[in-house]
């Protein structure tokens, strides 16, 4: 299932952060984004969810535009269908990956290439709308923990790739032998869990805000109730980031930001966030775990 990853530059990505030549003063060393994780039992099993551990039908890939541009009232995203296939990124003159809906050829934006139309591996609105709800029978969830390091660069940085427990057991598997337990096989790791977190930060004009998402499977963010970046389906390791500045946001106000991902396929799961966003929990969030 693992093809090509979008190739973004990140060289080009550094450039549109302006690194400090030293720290400031107020900026942490790290902060810690707070979420919840659900687990799900593949689709061949009793009690399995549909959407996890099937593969889309024009194959394993990257989809776009199959999740509505804004949250619903209960601050979750919504499948409304109509996505295609994704066999090139679009992409800003600095080579840098953007969600589809966002490019703008005025700024110098270069066109990506649409695939045949495929709801990505989602069966329905219904069986969607489980993703990042606790559901009894149909799910488990805990709470968990992302630390974000600052690194020399100034971009604060969670990487499964480098990171223990991670790095050790071959990629990001929050929930190994917990919950539902593992799916079997070889490597034997719990692979079907979504993963769900709220924060907010305050926007910067002169900052050159920018979010990164590295990883697979499906990634869906939103800042201000708005989709900014659109990684759908069931795909290997792809990259998409959204450069705030582009957003219309009124400097020096805070905004939300709602974080979903979702790990649906075994053999690999890559987790790479990438920011010079300063995220801090927010007390409005709407989700809460259930343990069982």
């Amino acid at each position: 299932m693992r093809h090509r990853p979008a190739i973004v530059s990140t060289a080009a990505l550094l450039t549109l952060v302006a690194a400090p030549t030293a720290p400031a003063q107020d900026v942490p060393e790290r902060f810690t984004l707070t979420g919840v994780v659900r687990d799900f039992k593949e689709r061949s099993v009793a009690d399995g969810h549909p959407d996890f551990e099937r593969a889309p039908d024009n194959g394993f890939g990257l989809y776009c535009g199959n999740i509505a541009q804004d949250l619903d009232s209960a601050g979750k995203p919504v499948f409304v269908g109509g996505g295609r296939r994704v066999y090139w990124p679009w992409r800003t003159a600095d080579n840098v990956a953007i969600a589809p809906h966002l490019a703008d050829p005025a700024l110098g934006d270069v066109s990506g290439y649409w695939g045949p139309y495929d709801s990505g591996g989602v069966t329905s609105t219904e069986n969607f709308g489980q993703w990042f709800r606790d559901i009894p029978g149909l799910n488990l969830s805990r709470t968990l923990e992302l630390e974000l390091v600052r690194q020399a660069d100034g971009l604060f940085v969670f990487d499964s790739a480098t990171l223990e427990p991670y790095a050790s057991i071959g990629g990001f598997f929050p929930i190994d032998n917990e919950l539902f337990g593992n799916s079997g096989g070889e490597p034997d790791h719990n692979y079907h869990f979504t993963l769900e977190m709220a924060a907010e930060f305050v926007y910067d004009a002169d900052a050159g805000q920018v979010f990164t998402f590295t990883g697979d499977d499906d990634v869906y963010v939103f800042i201000n109730g708005r989709l900014v970046i659109d990684l759908g389906g069931v795909h290997g390791v792809t990259t998409q980031s959204v450069l705030v500045d582009r957003l219309g946001l009124e400097d020096g106000q805070a905004y939300h930001f709602k974080f979903f991902f979702a790990e649906r396929h075994r053999t690999q799961s890559n987790f790479k966030i990438t920011t010079n966003m300063l995220l801090e929990g927010s007390d409005g969030q709407t989700i809460t775990a259930a343990y069982d």
